[in-house]
C-alpha cells in the first residue's frame, strides 16, 4: 500500500490525502482550486517554497499567486533569471546588474563596452520570449556551501563567492536554467513557462525590467517617470564603488577585516554632508529673495524622518537660520468628522483627516508676518484646543512640517511655490547582497520598524508585520504618488545598517510564533538577515539616524 501524507488546504480549509513525496504543484491539480490567477508559489506550515517542494509529512499549506508579496517575489526572481540567461548568451563578456526598484520595475545595469542601444534591448527582450516558450525547468542543487563557492568561483561570479564565503552557512544551494547557473535568495517559478507578462525596455542608460500590476496580474505596471528618485540611487552607487563596495560581500569582507569603524564614519559623515549641502540650499533660497519660509518633510514609514528634520535643524541653525516646527497631528479635525476607510473605520492617514482650512488660513497669516494662535490636538477628546500657543514668524523663523503629506499639492495649495522647500527622505537601500539580488527598501524599513516597535512602543514582531500591509498601503496612495515632487531627496540609509540591525532584530524575530501567519514574513526577514556578519552599534554616533529605532540618541523625541 503507498504511503500517504494528508495536507490541510488552508485556501479553502479541506483536508485530502496526497501520496508521500507528492510536489507541492501535484497538490494545487489534485485540489482542484479555483485561483483567478496563476498560482505560483505556497506557504508550507508558514513557511514560503516553491512548487517543486516536496512533502514527505503532514503540513498545512496555502497556495499563493502573483497578488501577494511573497508570490510577486518569486515571480519577479524567475523573471530575472530568464533575463540573465539572455544576455550572457547575446554578450557572453557582458556584465548585468540588478540593482534596485524603480519606476514601478526593476533598473537594470548592463556594461558591455558601449552604449545600450535600442536594438541590444530589442534581441534580450526576444530571447527571453524564446526562453519561456521552451518552458525549461528551474532546478535547485544544495550543496555545502564550499562546492557552491567553487562553482561560482570557475565561473567568475566573485560577488556570490563573497558573500557565500562569508554568509557562515554550512550548506546551500543554487540554480541553473539549462547551462546557465545563479543564485537568488528565495524560491522560483519551476519553470520558465510560468512567466506569462513582462517587458524589458531602454530606460536611461540601462534597461527597465517591467512586471505585472499587484492588483492587476493580467496588465503590466504603468511605468512612472522618477528620474530624482533614480539619481539618488546613482549618487549612493557610486559612492559605493568608491569605497570599493558593490555587494554584501565586500561589506562583510570589510567587517571581518576589522574596518567596520571605518564604514560607519564614511557613511555618517556622507548624510551629514548631504543634509548640510541641503541646509546650505535653503539658505541659498533666502539669500537669492525667494524665501523658502516653509521646508515640507515626507516620506514612508520607518525612513527616519525625525531624526533628519532634527538634524537638519541644527544645520539651518548653523546657517542662521531658526528652525520652528509645526505638526501636522495638531490639526486633525474633530473625531466625529473624520472621513471613513472602506471597512468604516476612521481613516486618520487620509488628507482630509485634516483641517486644510484652518492650516492654510494659519500657513497664510504667518507667512504674511501675522500672530497666530496655534492649536493643539487632544487625542484623548478628538478635538483640537487653544492654550494660548501663539506664534509670529520674522526673516529668520523657518517652519519645518514633517508629515505624510507634506508633498501633497493639495495641502499647501495657496502657499506660493517659492515660499516652499520640499524633502522627500526614504531608506533607499543601495548595496545588493550581488549582482542578481537586490535589497528591497521596504524590508530596510520594516526591520527598522519591528525594533522601534518593539522598544518604544510595546508591539510584538507578530503585531508589526500584522500591520505592515496597511501601512504599505497607505503609502501606496499618500506619499509615493507626490515623492517626485520634491525639490531634494534624502537617502536615509546607511551602507552598514542591516549589519547592525541583524543583532537586535534576530531575538524579536525569533519570538514570532509558528503557527500564525505572520511566521511566513518572520521567518524570511531572518534568513535574509544572516547574509550580513553582525556589526555592534557602541560607535554609532547618537546623532546617527539609526539611533531613533535602536535607542541612545541624543535628540529628544
Amino acid at each position: 500500500m503507498k504511503h500517504m501524507v494528508e495536507i490541510c488546504c488552508k485556501n479553502n480549509n479541506i483536508y485530502k490525502e496526497f501520496p508521500i513525496g507528492s510536489s507541492l504543484l501535484e497538490i494545487y491539480s489534485g485540489l482542484n482550486l479555483n485561483f483567478p490567477y496563476q498560482v505560483v508559489s505556497a506557504k508550507v506550515n508558514n513557511r514560503s517554497e516553491g512548487l517543486t517542494f516536496r512533502v514527505y509529512n503532514n503540513k498545512d499549506v496555502e497556495f499563493l499567486d502573483v497578488r501577494t508579496p511573497s508570490g510577486m517575489r518569486t515571480y519577479v526572481r524567475s523573471l530575472c533569471f530568464i533575463l540573465y540567461k539572455a544576455v550572457e548568451e547575446l554578450f557572453p563578456e557582458g556584465k548585468l546588474y540588478v540593482e534596485h526598484p524603480v519606476s514601478k520595475g526593476y533598473f537594470c545595469s548592463l556594461h558591455i563596452g558601449r552604449p545600450i542601444e535600442l536594438e541590444d534591448v530589442q534581441a534580450i527582450k526576444k530571447r527571453m520570449q524564446e526562453l519561456i516558450a521552451e518552458d525549461i525547468p528551474f532546478h535547485r542543487t544544495e550543496c555545502h556551501t564550499q562546492e557552491a563557492v567553487r562553482v561560482f568561483s570557475e565561473r567568475g561570479m566573485d560577488d556570490k563567492v563573497k558573500l557565500l564565503e562569508t554568509s557562515g552557512s554550512l550548506y546551500t544551494y543554487y540554480y541553473t536554467l539549462g547551462d546557465t547557473i545563479d543564485y537568488y535568495y528565495g524560491n522560483l517559478l519551476p519553470s520558465t513557462g510560468f512567466i506569462k507578462l513582462f517587458d524589458v525596455v531602454k530606460y536611461y542608460d540601462g534597461l527597465l525590467l517591467r512586471i505585472p500590476n499587484k492588483e492587476n496580474p493580467d496588465v503590466l505596471e504603468e511605468v512612472v517617470k522618477q528620474e530624482k528618485m533614480l539619481d539618488v540611487f546613482k549618487e549612493h552607487l557610486r559612492w559605493n564603488h568608491i569605497m570599493g563596495l558593490s555587494s554584501v560581500g565586500d561589506v562583510n569582507r570589510a567587517c571581518l577585516d576589522g574596518h567596520a569603524t571605518d564604514l560607519i564614519n564614511v557613511a555618517e559623515a556622507l548624510q551629514e554632508k548631504k543634509i548640510a549641502q541641503i541646509a546650505d540650499d535653503i539658505l541659498r533660497r533666502t539669500e537669492n529673495g525667494t524665501r523658502a519660509q516653509l521646508v515640507l518633510i515626507s516620506g514612508p514609514s520607518s525612513s527616519g524622518k525625525t531624526t533628519f528634520s532634527k538634524r537638519l535643524s541644527v544645520q539651518l541653525m548653523a546657517n542662521g537660520l531658526h528652525p520652528y516646527p509645526i505638526s501636522l497631528d495638531d490639526y486633525f479635525v474633530d473625531r466625529e468628522q473624520t472621513p471613513l476607510d472602506e471597512k468604516g473605520n476612521y481613516d486618520y492617514e487620509s488628507l482630509y483627516a485634516l483641517d486644510l482650512k484652518l492650516f492654510n488660513e494659519h500657513l497664510q497669516a504667518l507667512l504674511r508676518g501675522e500672530e497666530v494662535e496655534l492649536p493643539r490636538f487632544n487625542f484623548t477628546t478628538g478635538k483640537k484646543e487653544f492654550k494660548g500657543d501663539r506664534l509670529r514668524i520674522d526673516e529668520h523663523v523657518i517652519l519645518i512640517l514633517e508629515g505624510i503629506h507634506a508633498l501633497n499639492p493639495e495641502l499647501t495649495p495657496q502657499i506660493s511655490r517659492e515660499n516652499k522647500y520640499k524633502i522627500y527622505v526614504s531608506a533607499l537601500t543601495t548595496i545588493s547582497l550581488d549582482d542578481h539580488n537586490w535589497i528591497p527598501t521596504t524590508d530596510n524599513r520594516l526591520i527598522r520598524r519591528i525594533i522601534r516597535d518593539y522598544n518604544y512602543r510595546g508591539y510584538s514582531a507578530q503585531e508589526t508585520i500584522s500591520r505592515w500591509p496597511s501601512v504599505r498601503a497607505g503609502e501606496d496612495k499618500w506619499i509615493f504618488p507626490y515623492q517626485e515632487n520634491a525639490d531634494v531627496m534624502f537617502n536615509s540609509a546607511l551602507l552598514f545598517e542591516l549589519a547592525v540591525l541583524r543583532s537586535h532584530a534576530e531575538p524579536i524575530l525569533n519570538s514570532v510564533p509558528r503557527n500564525c501567519p505572520e511566521y511566513a514574513e518572520a521567518y524570511r526577514l531572518l534568513k535574509f538577515i544572516k547574509y550580513f556578519t553582525p556589526v555592534q552599534d557602541k560607535e554609532i554616533p547618537p546623532t546617527s539616524l539609526l539611533r531613533e529605532f535602536l535607542g541612545g540618541s541624543s535628540f529628544k523625541y
